[in-house]
């Protein structure tokens, strides 16, 4: 059984349109890091299934989800070292309260 690209689009937009809403509608820094990392997770399952469907013997498509997770990684641990950076000085991890750069 062979799955079908729809599949994997329609899952890929799912996860897409969960990360734009929990970007959007969340105050916690947390999971707004979450979010944009379901964000990267969608482009990847993109990324694989066009691979997969266009050019199946070539690797171009996992070389880029391997180049994508790393920035994620790093995205993360920059994210989450701001986010504890904050957390220690305020007190709190909600967006609201993080007015550092405004005037």
């Amino acid at each position: 059984m062979e799955l079908q690209l729809e599949y994997f689009l329609l899952i890929a937009a799912a996860l897409f349109c969960i990360g734009i809403y929990g970007l959007i509608t969340s105050r916690n820094a947390v999971r707004v890091l979450m979010s944009i990392e379901l964000l990267l997770n969608s482009v990847n399952l993109n990324l694989m299934a066009f691979s997969n469907f266009i050019d199946p013997e070539g690797i171009k498509g996992q070389v880029f989800t391997v180049f994508v997770i790393t920035v994620a990684a790093a995205e993360a641990a920059v994210g989450l070292a701001i986010v504890l950076a904050i957390y220690r000085s305020r007190n709190t991890i909600d967006m609201e309260q993080f007015n550092l750069l405004k005037w």
